[in-house]
């Protein structure tokens, strides 16, 4: 654990580097599940402070690629390297420690736990209790979990979600959405994956999604990898843009440039387009 935490249990924040330097450098992964080869000698950079997203038709190996960087798959080749680290294949608890939260394409929740107390828990990585220090209820215990209660309420009303002490079951999609993210933001994450994050919102919630990611961007100093459908919102937050179809990558650039490929209108409409 850090010696650099706070004492209030959450990590203190690190100088940062500067913008556009790389944060993960993701060189020739593959992930083979028997025959199928869901991704192909993919290569990828996240620069720092930077909005990266990652699209393509359904089946294209978007969310297998999302798995390989956050530990939950073995990469059958390639190399993951984090902020300096080689992070390949490495438990997924241990890729949140060195600084990377994700949500999920579906909504992953502690249901019969408050808001609050689902953000709490996406602290565990940063808190420095432990068990005997949790059964005597010892005063550095209890301090601990106010200041993490406390800093779960912040994150949770930066995030836009009022509705603190709902059980999670209970709240609208919208705010189960929100709620998904700010337990990722729990953990102090350098970059933040979202696989979907608009799926099954209306136009005004992707807008103040789109919005979130900005901030979080400008405001909290963390990357973000974005899986994404919405094509609107993905055009309009994003700073660079990797196509992948069949596993494969085919295209990357600007959302001009992405727009405008070949290859790309074809992956999504067909070649007679």
């Amino acid at each position: 654990m850090s010696d650099q935490q706070q004492s209030g249990g959450t990590a203190a924040i690190a100088s940062s580097p500067p913008v556009g330097e790389t944060l993960m450098d993701v060189t020739g992964v593959s992930k083979v599940f028997g025959g199928l080869v869901a991704v192909n000698d993919v290569n990828f950079v996240v620069p720092h402070k930077a909005i990266v997203s990652l699209i393509g038709p359904n089946g294209a190996g978007k969310t297998t690629f999302f798995n390989c960087l956050t530990g939950l798959y073995r990469p059958t080749t390639g190399r993951v390297n984090f902020d300096g680290s080689d992070i390949t294949a490495k438990r997924p608890d241990l890729v949140t420690q060195a600084g990377i939260a994700r949500t999920f394409q579906n909504i992953k929740l502690f249901r019969t736990m408050t808001a609050t107390e689902n953000v709490q828990v996406g602290m565990h990585p940063r808190l420095r209790s432990r068990v005997t220090g949790m059964i005597l209820r010892t005063p550095f215990v209890r301090k601990e979990e106010k200041a993490a209660r406390e800093r779960a309420r912040e994150i949770l009303k930066f995030v836009g979600l009022k509705r603190m002490d709902e059980l999670a079951m209970n709240l609208p999609y919208g705010d189960q959405r929100r709620l998904e993210i700010a337990r990722a933001l729990a953990s102090d994450p350098k970059l933040l994956l979202l696989d979907e994050p608009t799926a099954g919102m209306n136009p005004q919630e992707s807008e103040e999604l789109r919005t979130l990611m900005e901030r979080l961007r400008t405001e909290q100093d963390i990357s973000i990898l974005l899986i994404e459908h919405d094509m609107k919102v993905v055009m309009n937050v994003s700073d660079h843009i990797t196509v992948l179809d069949h596993g494969e990558k085919i295209a990357e650039g600007t959302p001009q440039q992405v727009r405008q490929n070949p290859r790309v209108i074809e992956a999504y409409l067909g070649s007679q387009a």
